[in-house]
Parts: C-alpha cells; structure tokens; sequence
C-alpha cells in the first residue's frame, strides 16, 4: 500500500502554517520569562548532546497527553500564557509538534528552526544534565 502523505509533505504544511523562529531571534529570546523553551528529544539525545539552559523537557511521545488540560498527566506548565518554543534535533520533530499544539488550542507556540543543532552553531549556550546513574 502506497503512502497517502510522507514525512516531507507533513513538515512543509506544518511549516506553512506555524512561526519558525531562527536561531538569532531565539538567542535573544532565551532569557525572556515570557517563553518556554521546550526540548522534544529523546533523553538520551540530551544526555549525549547536552540542552538549551532553563529548557523545559517535554518528550515527544508525552506531548499531546502533557498539553490536553483534561489529560491525567496535563502539565501546569502548558497552562501558563506563555510563548513556547520547540526544538527537538534539526527542527522537523518540533515542527510538526508545534503544528500539533496550535491545532490544540496552544495558540503561541512556534518551533526553532534548525533545532539543537542550529542552536549550538549559532553560538547559543549548551548545558550538559548530570550523569545518568
């Protein structure tokens, strides 16, 4: 059976419809109270890779259930009116997580374009998490 819809049709939609910030911006962003940096990736790409200092993790597979405010593992943090930007690695994660919480009601949430990555080349401050045990 032949795909209806493949991961390159997905991520150009998602980025036709939602804010992508670039990397200068967000650098100016990062220590705005007003928004929440929200890493997607996978904890051992963290530990691996390091984060964006004061980023809040939210794992990708946890979003919609972190979000939905009737969820039993909704986050008060989601409540919050802030603005929030998602990162994941390369910005394909995060786009299409931010397509996903806009369609939720989550109207000021916008992805780094680039992601970690561009972050990191952009001379963006990196954290390493304390060692898993």
């Amino acid at each position: 059976m032949a795909m209806r819809k493949g991961y390159k049709a997905l991520l150009a939609e998602a980025e036709a419809m939602i804010e992508t910030v670039p990397v200068a911006t967000a650098l100016s962003l990062h220590e705005d109270p007003e928004v929440v940096f929200v890493d997607l990736r996978d904890p051992r790409e963290i530990q691996r890779e390091g984060r964006i200092p004061g980023a809040f993790h939210c794992p990708r597979g946890m979003l919609e259930f972190w979000v939905d405010p009737d969820s039993p593992y909704a986050k008060p943090i989601f409540a919050e009116p802030k603005r929030f930007l998602f990162y994941c690695a390369s910005g394909w994660r995060s786009a299409l997580a931010a397509r996903t919480v806009q369609e939720m009601g989550l109207e000021r949430a916008a992805h780094l374009g680039g992601g970690f990555t561009a972050w990191k080349q952009g001379g963006g401050r990196v954290e390493m998490p304390p060692p898993h045990p």
